[in-house]
């Protein structure tokens, strides 16, 4: 059990706020790599971390002895090959979601993940915001009774960046916006109802003629428990980033997204029927990515040998469910999703 986290950090894109997590979380920053010279120097020299310790080729960091724990947050197409080396190389991961962006790369990581002694951890930050945490919690407590249905949203609007540059990592056919990013949305909804036992979906493609895939999605999922629900996909909406999320049960209804200083919850009265005259406003922070509580749960499972929660299989299983809205949504028939890996 190690009694320390040294740590090398790939991709500073969103790496740099995990980055500055564990920065925050007293571990040792031992190398931190991308392959945008101006981006590693200007990260470098905010965090006072040498030039001796930054790389533009993650291969370099599998030989430094030092690093016992290695964040990736590179492209999605990247993760794979990372993951196994890194496997390999006997250290700690925590990767970015999605895990993976096809069922042959799923495979290959938790079968690394399975042949490794050391902690593997999908970074689902969403189980991390504020608000989704609350709801957890409220839904746990039995404050609204038992979930008949469940709903959220990946709205956030790629146009900008995926037009400022001629090839974009985002625009890859292989990545496909519910597997890019409405795996958030997903995912958010399996922590709350369980896994979907089938989906069917539509998609529309009006927003971004950049890109080969859907920029709309809608899917109707099929939970355990009677439970049914909806995901909401747009990667060219016009209207600021958001996860809008809906939670409805049989005493109450919690509505919540992450970029809100407050959530709604309405209960019924005493009589376990009649909704109370007024809702119930919680106030909460704004962390839309709390990078630093997910690496606190990160190093916690590491140094006091925890079980990780959110795991290479559970990670898989996320994208899972998105290749199989994606699947649905070609070829216009439900979908069971297959959680055998």
């Amino acid at each position: 059990m190690e009694n320390k986290l040294i740590v090398g950090v790939i991709g500073l894109g969103m790496g740099n706020a995990h980055l500055k997590a564990a920065i925050a979380c007293g571990a040792e920053i031992e190398a931190i790599c991308d392959t945008n010279p101006s981006r590693l120097k200007t990260v470098g020299e905010e965090q006072n971390i040498p030039a001796e310790k930054q790389y533009t080729d993650w291969h370099d960091l599998l030989t430094n002895k030092k690093i016992n724990a290695v964040i990736i947050a590179s492209p999605d197409q990247l993760h794979r090959e990372m993951c196994e080396a890194f496997v390999d190389a006997g250290v700690h991961i925590m990767c970015e979601k999605p895990l993976a962006l096809c069922r042959e790369d799923l495979d290959a990581i938790i079968a690394a993940a399975n042949r490794s002694n050391k902690k593997f951890m999908v970074g689902q930050i969403c189980r991390f915001t504020p608000a989704f945490v609350k709801a957890k919690e409220i839904i746990d407590a039995g404050t609204i009774g038992e979930l008949y249905y469940v709903e959220s949203e990946y709205a956030h609007d790629y146009q900008k960046m995926l037009s400022s540059v001629q090839k974009h990592w985002r625009s890859d056919p292989i990545r496909h916006g519910v597997v890019g990013g409405g795996c958030h949305a997903v995912d958010l909804l399996r922590w709350y109802a369980g896994d979907p036992e089938e989906v069917f979906a539509y998609g529309s493609h009006k927003l971004l003629p950049m890109v080969p895939y859907d920029d709309a999605t809608v899917t109707i999922l099929k939970f355990p428990n009677g439970i049914c629900g909806k995901v909401f996909v747009s990667t060219g909406c016009k209207r600021p980033y958001t996860m809008r999320t809906q939670l409805w049960g049989t005493k109450g209804t919690i509505l919540c997204d992450n970029t809100s200083d407050h959530m709604t919850l309405w209960t019924v009265d005493e009589d376990g029927v009649s909704l109370k005259s007024e809702p119930e406003i919680i106030t909460i922070d704004i962390n839309n990515h709390n990078a630093q509580k997910e690496f606190e749960v990160f190093a916690d499972c590491v140094l006091k040998d925890k079980p990780v929660a959110m795991d290479a299989l559970q990670g898989a299983m996320t994208v899972e469910v998105c290749l199989s809205i994606v699947k649905s949504s070609e070829v216009g028939t439900p979908i069971r999703p297959n959680y055998k890996f």
